[in-house]
């Protein structure tokens, strides 16, 4: 009897290991197709940017077009701009979240798009990814200049699935571009009583001076 019970345990714990096994080796080759896809989406993503927002013979609007185009099919914009607006997003109002999420998607073409006008060859390159879950991923890059100069540290991180990324922020140097965007919103909430009209007015003004 003990000795069955022995054979029966041991096949068991055999069993359980593989399947603990099996399971680490999905996940790792899961994570490692998410990576992957994660690493070529920023890649390809780029030499769009460069191929169609470089250009100097397209005219500002065009420019603006094109980077809206890219903004809205490979940056997760709308959770963005929720994110950005922190604890007063719960408590907009339909109409009030309908004119931010407008301003906020013009506000970043109008701060964005124009540097591309100001391409001077520079290159980006892929250096690593890091996958934090199944669908959360860092990839690490420079943007290597042409002058020789230290080159820029950005990571991307990127969410979603294989086939469907998304671009949730940008870490530039190690600052965050989404955190520091929200730091500047609640500040600037904050020292306009909490009314959202204010930051509204201000989005409008800054959008404004850029056309």
């Amino acid at each position: 009897m003990m000795i069955r019970r022995f054979f029966l345990c041991t096949i068991a714990c055999v069993l359980t290991v593989g399947m603990v096994l099996t399971c680490g080796a999905v996940k790792t080759a899961a994570a490692d197709e998410f990576g992957d896809g994660a690493k070529v989406f920023i890649k390809v993503l780029a030499d769009k940017a460069i191929a169609s927002l470089t250009s100097k013979e397209i005219s500002k609007k065009q420019r603006e077009a094109r980077f809206r185009g890219l903004m809205l099919e490979n940056f997760a914009i709308g959770g963005i701009a929720q994110f950005v607006l922190g604890r007063y997003w719960p408590r907009a109002s339909d109409q009030e979240k309908a004119e931010y999420l407008k301003l906020f998607e013009d506000l970043m073409v109008t701060m964005y798009a124009e540097r591309f006008s100001r391409y001077a060859g520079e290159t980006l390159d892929i250096e690593r990814t890091e996958v934090r879950n199944g669908n959360d991923a860092l990839v690490y890059s420079e943007i290597r200049r042409v002058d020789a100069t230290q080159p820029i540290k950005v990571a991307w991180r990127v969410r979603g699935k294989p086939g469907a990324y998304k671009v949730v922020d940008v870490i530039v140097e190690g600052i965050s571009m989404v955190q520091t965007q929200k730091s500047e919103f609640a500040s600037f909430i904050q020292q306009n009583g909490g009314k959202l009209d204010a930051l509204f007015a201000e989005m409008r003004k800054r959008i404004q001076l850029s056309t």
